[in-house]
């Protein structure tokens, strides 16, 4: 969304706010919260662990940044076919700071009973739990899967979208599809970017069982990386330039594909999620993914147990590079860049909803990485060691 729409869009939203103490039929304003606090902490200092999109994160001190967040979101309902939302979202970021995004900001055109568009910033609907993965009161763990959803970089996406729901019989299908452009922060000098990106999100409901088909296809570049850009140029430089296309991340074709299932049957609480990655750059290698996780219902206490595991597709060493001589720190530098953080995590967790709005939570991952240092940051040379992960937290919402 260009910034002149960005401004216009969020100007209508806080007028329709604001008309609502002015006259009895104004639009009728709802506005809601959620939130987590919660602290985290590993058995090692020799690794750090954090959430994807996060630029630093924890060892065996306890911190709050890693699963704490704050959200707030309003909807203006000008009458029965228009209505304005608006959601913010406080939570630890690339920066390594604390900082506010506008994470949603539309206005939705309900066109029948069964039609509606919407215009502005949206959710992308690439995941199970895209709507609501920030939202820890609404999921079971304590977060959403890293393997999964570390994949993909960014939330939400600037453009329209279109949704059909109809009911066939007892199962109701949503079909989605929309077109955007999205910019996501990696770390603090580096973005990623899709422009534009198309997506297809078709969600079937039948009492407990919910099962959800996602499809994503953009140009993707990445932005602003020292280290790419410096190991691109240098492979031009000594005449690699075979290598450095290979590398480079600007514009190429990149996919996401995913399949989740749920099912809330009596006290039984099962959901699971298979994602493929795929682009045409080395850099951003095809990846594998998928979860399980498998819950029971004791009255108010829920324990619960999750897996999930990551592997590559594609090759995680680059064919004939040097590996002896003047050139062969550059042949590791590109066997190092072309690697996707691979791990596998086993997780036991307990939620107890001891209020109408809130649950407290604990959960405990023990995460194994392969060929590396996983997701981890700022690991040790060498780190390859079994990591245990420690969180608890109240997740709650208004």
């Amino acid at each position: 969304m260009n910034q002149p729409l960005r401004l216009t869009l969020a100007t209508a939203i806080l007028a329709a706010f604001s008309l609502s103490s002015h006259a009895a039929d104004a639009p009728t304003v709802t506005i809601s919260g959620f939130g987590t606090a919660a602290l985290t902490a590993t058995d090692t200092d020799d690794v750090e662990y954090a959430r994807f999109n996060q630029a630093a994160g924890v060892g065996k001190s306890p911190r709050a940044g890693v699963d704490s967040n704050f959200g707030i979101q309003g909807t203006a309902k000008i009458n029965d076919w228009l209505s304005f939302t608006a959601q913010g979202l406080a939570r630890k970021n690339a920066r390594d700071a604390y900082g506010a995004e506008l994470s949603w900001a539309f206005a939705k055109f309900k066109v029948s009973d069964e039609i509606s568009i919407r215009v502005g910033r949206i959710g992308m609907p690439i995941y199970m739990i895209s709507d609501f993965r920030q939202v820890g009161y609404a999921n079971t763990m304590i977060r959403p899967s890293q393997e999964v959803y570390g994949q993909i970089y960014g939330d939400s996406y600037d453009g329209a979208d279109a949704m059909y729901q109809h009911n066939f019989g007892d199962t109701t299908v949503t079909a989605q599809i929309g077109v955007g452009t999205m910019s996501a922060r990696i770390t603090d000098n580096n973005r990623i970017k899709y422009k534009p990106a198309t997506t297809v999100n078709i969600v079937a409901e039948n009492g407990p069982f919910t099962v959800r088909f996602g499809r994503a296809d953009a140009k993707v570049s990445v932005e602003g990386s020292e280290s790419i850009d410096g190991l691109i140029a240098t492979l031009h430089k000594v005449g690699m330039s075979k290598v450095a296309n290979d590398l480079s991340v600007t514009d190429v074709d990149g996919s996401f594909t995913s399949l989740g299932f749920t099912m809330d049957y009596k006290n039984v609480l099962v959901q699971g999620e298979y994602a493929v990655r795929k682009t045409d750059s080395l850099t951003l290698p095809d990846t594998s993914s998928y979860y399980a996780m498998l819950g029971y219902r004791f009255g108010k206490v829920t324990p619960y147990y999750y897996y999930g595991t990551v592997k590559q597709d594609s090759a995680r060493t680059y064919a004939g590079l040097p590996a002896t001589g003047p050139l062969a720190a550059l042949g590791a530098g590109v066997n190092v860049a072309i690697k996707a953080g691979l791990q596998s995590t086993n997780a036991l967790g307990l939620r107890w909803d001891f209020h109408k709005s809130a649950a407290l939570k604990v959960q405990v991952d023990r995460i194994k990485p392969r060929d590396g240092a996983g997701t981890f940051l700022r690991a040790k040379p060498g780190f390859s060691d079994t990591v245990n992960v420690y969180a608890a937290g109240i997740d709650f919402v208004f």
